[in-house]
């Protein structure tokens, strides 16, 4: 494979330009990594590309902005000894050829200058040690020391080195390596897929940033379940999520049984992912059913419950967002909202939908409600065809009832059609507890269908209302 050329994917411009600086600095240069990879794959091109120097790559990366005709600005990295400038939409970042080595406890590694065959091995995996050389003497020729072009042949992931010591210098390479697995449709082999349970626990020293931007991109697969049952297999899921794998417990007594709700989970997110592109959406999905295991009670009555894990598993959330350094703002509270209304629509398409059930589902979920039904039409797993097909007929009834009441009663983002500022100035009334008692009235009223959303139906309300609790009406 040594000699293969692939001048043809070197047809962007911006190659003979990195070709003509490197020349012109006397060093040689190559493309590595994801833009090879993919290329080699006929994927789509990820937008960004790695140039790898023998010898300075913030030096490079200056004369190619200066050789460019719009000359963009260079960002360097001094203490990676990396930049990066943009052309055309596309980042490209160069770096210095180098050999790594690393501490016990940091994936910081000591960085050396080195060889090209040096920066290949500090490669995670052969599938990203593939280089195309950008040097005038072998032009678009593929360099690749470890059979990656084979791996890519035969779908396999497996680093260049030895997996343990490969895993073990930088923790954030089995999660990549699952997450690839999943993007891919690849398989890891065996060897590194042991290698990644033996090391399992170095994964602690790894920030929840870096670790919530692999599940992400996992999430972001076309079927998450592939990427997560790795992660669960190889022991990582339980230190990462062990939330998600208190689920992975089936109890019986007296004959009664519940259903397995971690592989129901996975199916959940399976079933989502047609129907939306949303990470935080399908993060919803992944973390709906997180309260069952603390709530999760026997008795010979009812068999097994889960009362109140909807409200639990909300709480649950904001755990894991402050645990992994997720983002506490609005997305959090989207899947935190999501989670503690999981089953509010279920329960509706289990019943009769009365328009109050559904003007309530609509206040609760306001903007989102649309999405909480994306949500509880994909946790449908049940195998008979015919409850399936119930299921999925009576959540079409919920969703047109959704449409009638919200063109009726506009309740979604409900807001007050009589303000409390016009209660008090009606009864010449300070903020107090009757403002509030009137203000919940109408939005009950409302809500039960016993006024419509309107301002003079609430205001003959308010003034009925008042009458009752002995506020005089202040006539001016």
């Amino acid at each position: 494979m040594a000699n293969k050329n692939y001048i043809k994917a070197l047809e962007n411009p911006i190659f003979k330009i990195i070709a003509q600086a490197s020349q012109e600095l006397n060093l040689e240069s190559y493309v590595i990594g994801g833009f090879v990879r993919d290329y080699l794959l006929q994927r789509d091109f990820k937008k960004d590309i790695d140039i790898v120097a023998i010898g300075s790559g913030i030096e490079l990366a200056l004369k190619v902005s200066e050789l460019l005709p719009h000359k963009p600005k260079v960002q360097v990295f001094k203490n990676y000894g990396t930049a990066m400038l943009r052309y055309k939409e596309i980042d490209i970042e160069f770096v210095g050829a180098r050999k790594e080595s690393y501490n016990q406890d940091s994936r910081n590694p000591i960085v050396q200058n080195g060889t090209l065959e040096d920066d290949q091995n500090r490669r995670d995996f052969t599938i990203n040690a593939l280089a195309f050389s950008l040097n005038s003497n072998h032009y678009g020729e593929l360099i690749d020391p470890f059979n990656g072009f084979e791996d890519l042949e035969n779908t396999i992931i497996k680093t260049p080195l030895n997996p343990d010591i490969t895993y073990s210098d930088d923790p954030l390479r089995m999660l990549r390596g699952i997450r690839f697995a999943a993007q891919l449709g690849f398989e890891i082999e065996t060897a590194s897929l042991l290698a990644i349970e033996r090391n399992k626990d170095r994964i602690k020293i790894i920030s929840g940033e870096r670790i919530v931007d692999e599940l992400n991109k996992i999430l972001e697969t076309e079927k998450p379940s592939v990427g997560f049952l790795l992660l669960f297999k190889s022991g990582l899921l339980n230190i990462i999520l062990p939330e998600l794998t208190a689920l992975n417990n089936v109890e019986e007594i007296e004959g009664h049984t519940h259903k397995n709700n971690f592989y129901h989970t996975l199916e959940v997110v399976d079933n989502i992912c047609p129907n939306t592109d949303d990470v935080w959406l399908r993060w919803s999905a992944l973390l709906h059913d997180i309260g069952k295991a603390p709530t999760k009670k026997f008795n010979k009555k009812q068999g097994w419950t889960f009362h109140g894990h909807e409200f639990l598993g909300g709480k649950m959330v904001k755990k894991i967002f402050e645990r992994l350094h997720m983002p506490l703002n609005n997305k959090m509270k989207f899947v935190q909202k999501m989670v503690m209304l999981s089953s509010r629509p279920i329960v509706l398409a289990e019943e009769i939908v009365t328009d109050s059930a559904v003007r309530r589902l609509v206040f609760d979920a306001g903007e989102d409600v649309d999405n909480l039904m994306t949500l509880c039409e994909a946790d449908i797993t049940t195998k008979n065809p015919t409850k399936f097909k119930k299921y999925h007929n009576n959540f079409d009834i919920v969703r047109q009832k959704i449409i009638e009441v919200e063109e009726r009663d506009h309740v979604r983002n409900f807001q007050p059609p009589i303000s409390g500022e016009e209660i008090m100035e009606l009864f010449n009334l300070k903020p107090s507890r009757e403002i509030g008692v009137l203000k919940e009235a109408v939005k009950e009223a409302i809500l039960e269908g016993e006024i419509p959303n309107e301002y003079q139906a609430a205001y003959d309300f308010v003034m009925k209302k008042a009458m009752k609790m002995g506020l005089k009406r202040v006539v001016k």
